[in-house]
This record gives structure tokens, sequence and C-alpha cells, in this order.
């Protein structure tokens, strides 16, 4: 069985390279690959330069960059309205040669699934407008690989935790929580365990699928919060009704709480021959400090 240094080209690009794109570039570069950066802000290309990391500032919203380089990454978010990413479709329209993209989509492509485990299979009927731009995306690149024989890889990623992405701020201020019982089921993935599986679609993924990646191991927003406030040595998290989370909570915050689901990982295990480091958040929480 080939391994990943044996399967993986020798050039890629991530366009969005943030925490998790900068993730797959570290292990890219250990493995001897020419990685190229692409990202939005000056001070954020100055930082990946000083690293060592080949960068190109764009704006996506203005401007499609040209690339020449067989495996891409498509990290960046969509836009922060509308009903399109209009950021992916401006690239696609450029016609661009990559033969391989692998794209971070989320699991509230599914929508509320009242708890049930699904899998990739499950009907798509996003509530939230983000999750609506998410599956515009998928939809695009799907008719993008059609047209222009190209390969796209798709993940269907759920919350996203690791060092430096715990939620310490919104412990501090005591915000509450929707207590256990009503508390909807979340999915999450830690995030080193989300870039490697990104280079394991990259080199294993099928053509045209899309992958649950999560822990396999889902709980509710109420446990999450409440283990992070131990692990953070904070008070935990006050508990209200869903009721009484209706009142108080933002429109972002409620958002998440209008979906429930349980995400099945066997195509995941299977295919694309990962497992989690961190199968479960008393594992991966540990790792964050």
């Amino acid at each position: 069985m080939k391994t990943l240094e044996e399967i993986l080209p020798r050039r890629a690009a991530i366009i969005g390279c943030g925490d998790i794109g900068q993730r797959v570039a570290r292990r890219l570069r250990a493995m001897g690959r020419e990685v190229t950066a692409i990202v939005r802000s000056l001070p954020a290309a100055h930082a990946l330069r000083a690293q060592g990391l080949e960068t190109v500032q764009a704006d996506l919203d203005a401007e499609a960059p040209v690339l020449d380089t067989p495996l891409l990454f498509w990290f960046a978010p969509p836009p922060a309205a509308g009903a399109q990413d209009t950021r992916l479709r401006r690239w696609l329209a450029s016609r661009p040669s990559t033969r391989r993209i692998v794209y971070i989509s989320t699991s509230g492509v599914y929508g509320d699934c009242g708890g049930r485990w699904i899998d990739e299979d499950a009907p798509l009927q996003p509530v939230s407008a983000r999750a609506q731009r998410r599956l515009d995306a998928e939809t695009a690149l799907g008719e993008h690989a059609a047209s222009q024989r190209s390969e796209v890889v798709i993940l269907r990623v759920p919350g996203i935790y690791g060092p430096g992405r715990l939620p310490r701020e919104r412990l501090a201020q005591g915000l509450p929580v929707v207590r256990h019982a009503e508390s909807p089921y979340t999915n999450r993935i830690h995030a080193d365990d989300l870039a490697e599986a990104a280079l394991h679609a990259a080199a294993w993924g099928r053509p045209g699928a899309a992958y649950n990646v999560a822990d396999g191991n889902p709980t509710t927003m109420c446990d999450y919060f409440t283990r992070c406030a131990a692990l953070l040595d904070l008070p935990p998290p006050p508990q209200v009704s869903m009721e009484e989370a209706r009142q108080v909570f933002t429109p972002a915050m409620w958002s998440f709480m209008e979906e429930s689901k349980r995400l099945k990982t066997g195509r995941m295990l299977e295919e694309l021959r990962f497992s989690p480091r961190y199968p479960d958040l008393a594992s991966g929480l540990a790792s964050c400090l």
C-alpha cells in the first residue's frame, strides 16, 4: 500500500491558508512538497512569508488568483451574505487547470436531522444562510468537475476545536447554554485531525464523493461547553431551557440550536483510510493546553 508521501504530488496550493491551512502546509512541507498559500490580508501574507511559505495575497471578492498546481485545498469561506459562494464561482469561471480540489464544506448542509445518525447520502436541506452558501459551493464544484474533467473531494465538517480554538471568552462572560436534557447533538473534529483528513482526501478521496469528517462520538453542546469550562478552570456555564435560550441567545447563537444530528463516519474510515488521533472530547480536549 502506498503512503501519503508516495501519492501526493510535488506541488500544492491552499486558498484560505488560516489555521487549518497552515497545519496542512506544515505537513506537506515536511514531506518535501512545494506549497503556495493564498490569503486575503497583507499582515497574514507577511506572517506566512516569515515562516518561509510562498504566499500570494489576493482578494477573492475581486480577483481569481492564477495557479499552476495539480492539487488545491480550498479552505476560504464563502462571503458573509448572499445565496452563492461568489468567491469560489469567480475562481471556477477562470477555468483553472487544477486536477484535484479538496473542499472543506460544512455538515450544516444536512440541516436539522432531529438528532438522527446520518451518512453522506442523507438529504441536503440546509437551514442557515451560511450552510446554503456552502451547498452552492458544492454544486458549483460538481458542475466544474463534470465540465473540466477535474476531481473534486468534499469534506463535510462540523465544529472544529483545538489549541487556541476553545470558547474561553464565551465561558469567561458566563453566557448560558441549553440544559443537557434539551441540548441538541453536535459533532466535532480536532484541528489536527481535520488537517490530516484533508491530506488523506487528497490522496485517496473518491472523485465526486463527500465525506463526513468528525471524531465519530457526538455529544451535546451543553456537554462540550461544560467540559471546556472544567479544562480552562472556569465556572461551568449556567444552563437554561430551550425556550429561555430563544429569548436571550443572539441570532448567530440560536442558529446552532436549530440543528441536531449525529454524523456517521464509516466512509471516511474506509475510503480515506483515516482514523482520528482524537476520537472523542476526552482525548482531544486534553491536547488543547
